[in-house]
């Protein structure tokens, strides 16, 4: 199967604001980005404010408000700054003003400690995995979005099926021109996490998330990462999905996401 174009980057900037490619499109709206990049730009903002020795360990955002591809600003501020732990918040408006997520986030200051026991567990290798399409591949609008602009292997033995999923993932540039960092790279895959192990399909339920959080215990300048991810729904509308993010020598980093869960019917 051929891969997916991953030329075109998720955004381009433009003075102080940052404007949607058709990349950056979510499944949801025409006019509306995948979290996912929002994400992205919102870890840049905080690590510009950090000094190098400082790694983003943690990311929480609301999503108050779908993000317009049409153009998005995002401010950060350093909150509290120390030699072990600093501190950020950070948000991204509208071109109006109006704000569409608002995020805090934890930085910890690494020092080499030597070889530490930990916990073992590797992926599936990506050497048996095969090239595949993205796991949810219908949208409410039709038009080409995220999921045509990255590139997806599924390890032997996993399917595009709803539930749990094990799946490769390879995106584009945030920002054209830009080399993203590694916890930028990390972000749009992490905001898949209730898509790729969603119960059902979006012709029955929309399962979109209200918030998302990050935690990230080693860094990684893999191009290819890897998510195993589950959902859990509930009859009362809301669920949880979770996911494990890893490269090929082993685990990264861990994601939650609150979900709202509807009938595609209202």
């Amino acid at each position: 199967m051929t891969l997916q174009s991953t030329a075109i980057a998720f955004f381009t900037a433009h003075d102080d604001s940052y404007i949607g490619t058709e990349a950056a499109r979510g499944p949801w709206s025409a006019q509306h980005c995948h979290a996912g990049p929002v994400l992205a730009l919102i870890a840049r903002a905080i690590e510009a404010l950090h000094e190098p020795d400082q790694l983003l360990t943690r990311l929480s955002v609301d999503l108050i408000a779908p993000v317009p591809m049409a153009g998005v600003r995002v401010q950060a501020c350093r909150q509290r700054g120390g030699r072990s732990v600093s501190t950020a918040t950070a948000e991204v408006t509208d071109l109006a003003g109006k704000v569409c997520a608002s995020a805090s986030a934890m930085l910890i200051g690494q020092r080499a400690i030597g070889p530490v026991p930990t916990a073992g567990g590797l992926p599936l290798p990506r050497a048996d995995a095969r090239h595949d399409r993205f796991p949810i591949r219908e949208t409410a609008h039709g038009l080409p979005c995220f999921s045509d602009h990255v590139a997806v292997m599924l390890p032997s033995g996993e399917t595009a099926d709803p539930g749990p999923t094990m799946i490769w993932m390879k995106t584009p540039a945030i920002i054209e021109g830009e080399t993203p960092s590694a916890f930028q790279r990390l972000c749009p895959l992490a905001d898949c996490g209730n898509g790729i192990s969603r119960n059902a399909g979006l012709d029955r339920y929309s399962f979109i998330n209200a918030d998302i959080t990050i935690v990230r215990h080693r860094v990684t300048d893999a191009e290819w990462l890897g998510s195993a991810a589950r959902s859990h729904w509930q009859s009362s509308g809301i669920g949880l999905a979770s996911a494990e993010l890893f490269d090929d020598d082993g685990p990264i980093a861990s994601v939650l996401q609150t979900l709202i869960v509807r009938p595609a019917s209202g």
